[in-house]
């Protein structure tokens, strides 16, 4: 890796955990797209996998008063038995399908009558969601935009939803990484200890500067900000996804 990529890659992990430390999400969205234009899958997974363990793990850690315990821990159950089946299938996405699985998503969410519209706080809801989620994230390399739609669903206000979120993705972040690290592949990139060191602090850094921008916000004004962030990236994504196949390109 370049010195000049190795710092545009920092400085991307700065302002992608900056964002999530506000809305919970995005943030990894911008980051994966980047390490996978830069990286094959499996290490830009493993990499992204470790810069967001360190983002979500610390943002937990500010916000732990906020987090609603029985929704992670029944999230967790579902994530665990949806990673142990998906163990049985060896499967590597290409890149396309990783970004058309990171666009479509929460559209595919919002077409859903509105009786079987998602609520994190709904009974049998955080198992669904969590199962769900891992399967996503294994087969698309992505599913924030599914688990979004499920807290911004939900009467949670932005520090129960930002905190709660945060803690069920650390599990699911290991998970991950756990799974494409098992590729061969995985570090055929040789990269180096310090890349990934670095990676975990700035996203702490990052994190901590979004803390007190996310408390002065309002409710209101953090949902609104949310739908649209989320719209502008999966939009972003969905593109990105349909032209590869056209244009035979790789990257």
């Amino acid at each position: 890796m370049s010195p000049l990529l190795a710092g545009g890659l920092a400085l991307l992990v700065v302002a992608t955990s900056f964002l999530s430390g506000i809305f919970g999400m995005a943030g990894g969205l911008i980051l994966l797209g980047a390490l996978l234009a830069a990286l094959d899958v499996a290490p830009a997974m493993v990499l992204f996998g470790t810069t967001q363990l360190a983002s979500n793990g610390w943002r937990g850690v500010l916000w732990r008063a906020h987090v609603r315990w029985p929704v992670v821990w029944r999230y967790t159950i579902g994530s665990v038995v949806a990673f142990l089946a998906m163990r049985l299938v060896v499967f590597l996405p290409g890149k396309a399908l990783v970004y058309l699985g990171l666009g479509l998503m929460s559209f595919a969410v919002e077409l859903l009558p509105g009786r079987l519209s998602p609520d994190i706080t709904r009974p049998g809801a955080p198992f669904i969601c969590g199962a769900a989620v891992m399967v996503l994230q294994l087969l698309a390399g992505a599913s924030g935009n599914v688990l979004d739609v499920f807290f911004q669903k939900s009467p949670l206000d932005r520090k129960a939803i930002v905190a709660t979120k945060a803690v069920t993705q650390v599990l699911a972040l290991a998970l991950r990484i756990a799974y494409f690290g098992s590729f061969a592949q995985a570090f055929d990139a040789h990269l180096p200890w310090w890349i990934y060191a670095g990676a975990v602090g700035l996203a702490i850094a990052g994190t901590t500067l979004a803390a007190s921008l996310l408390h002065a916000m309002t409710d209101i004004d953090f949902r609104r900000w949310s739908r649209w962030v989320i719209k502008s990236v999966s939009l972003t994504y969905a593109a990105r996804g349909s032209w590869l196949p056209l244009t035979g390109s790789t990257t």
